[in-house]
């Protein structure tokens, strides 16, 4: 037998309802048992009508959590706490998983021995939004590989090892609950103590993309801040290291955009290179410790994906 708690975290959002009619739906390997918690993060306990109605008839028990600190982090980690199943899975309360989901990340978690399993989040664009952001498809989440390893993860799409050492009794840093970049520190170190990710590409969800997203303001914004989230990760006490790290992204920050000048025809192109060249700019502020922008709760975003 193999036990999976799926945790969402959710605040002000009725795609909920999609999530967990999503989950209902999963088709689950011989032996697996499953339980949904969810993690309602509002100041008032708004989600909990909703999760009662869809618990009712639910094919699965869910269990409800009022968090009402408006910090992503604390809901994360009031996930963790109440999690008590052998794998945690965490997928975002815009996401829809399909109905191989959750079988896809137990298979590739079995394959390969990781600690946590990452998968990909397809991004569903609306008539509305630009052209070149839907062929340039700009809203996607996929792992980034670096000479080949997978150094962080997210957690709109993921499987954990509850109990191995690397995450055992780890948390969410609630210095970061309401600017994001909460998920990449996670994994970041848990991987510095010795975890191991790996990518299952046929877990897949999928999560639309609003019309306040659908702006390049949006992704510049959401692109800056995961620069200062890697700035502050790169930061070091020594004075001529972080000078030197300094000078790198300052020079990869002027060499996209001048790549944007050159792609000025193309929007695709161009609008890649400019925000590479905002997401530089936010590791030099994060290098420099400038303080981060606000994305949960108010004044900020609903949710990040």
């Amino acid at each position: 037998m193999t036990s999976v708690d799926i945790c969402v975290c959710t605040y002000r959002r009725p795609q909920l309802a999609d999530t967990l009619s999503s989950l209902a739906a999963l088709s689950l390997p011989a032996g697996t048992t499953l339980r949904i918690i969810v993690a309602d993060n509002d100041v008032t306990p708004s989600a909990a009508p909703l999760v009662k109605r869809i618990g009712e008839a639910h094919p699965f028990p869910i269990r409800y959590l009022h968090c009402p600190a408006s910090n992503i982090s604390t809901a994360r980690n009031a996930c963790l706490d109440a999690a008590v199943a052998d794998l945690i899975a965490f997928i975002d309360d815009d996401c829809t998983a399909s109905p191989q989901w959750l079988t896809a990340l137990l298979q590739e978690m079995q394959n390969s021995g990781a600690d946590a399993v990452l998968g990909p989040v397809e991004a569903m664009y609306a008539d509305g939004a630009p052209g070149w952001m839907r062929r340039g498809d700009f809203h996607s989440t996929l792992p980034v590989f670096v000479r080949g390893e997978l150094r962080t993860g997210y957690t709109c799409n993921v499987l954990m090892r509850r109990t191995a050492p690397p995450l055992a009794g780890r948390r969410f840093d609630l210095a970061l609950g309401r600017t994001g970049g909460e998920d990449t520190q996670f994994f970041t170190q848990m991987r510095q103590s010795g975890g191991t990710l790996a990518f299952a590409p046929n877990a897949q969800a999928s999560e639309p993309v609003p019309a306040e997203r659908a702006r390049l303001s949006w992704l510049a914004k959401r692109k800056f801040r995961t620069g200062q989230t890697h700035g502050r990760l790169l930061a070091t006490s020594q004075q001529l290291l972080k000078i030197k790290q300094v000078a790198i992204a300052g020079a990869k920050v002027a060499f996209c955009v001048a790549a944007a000048a050159l792609f000025v025809l193309s929007p695709v192109r161009r609008n890649r290179q400019a925000l590479r060249g905002v997401m530089h700019a936010g590791v030099v502020s994060g290098l420099i410790g400038v303080r981060e922008i606000v994305l949960y709760g108010e004044g900020g975003q609903s949710h990040a994906a």
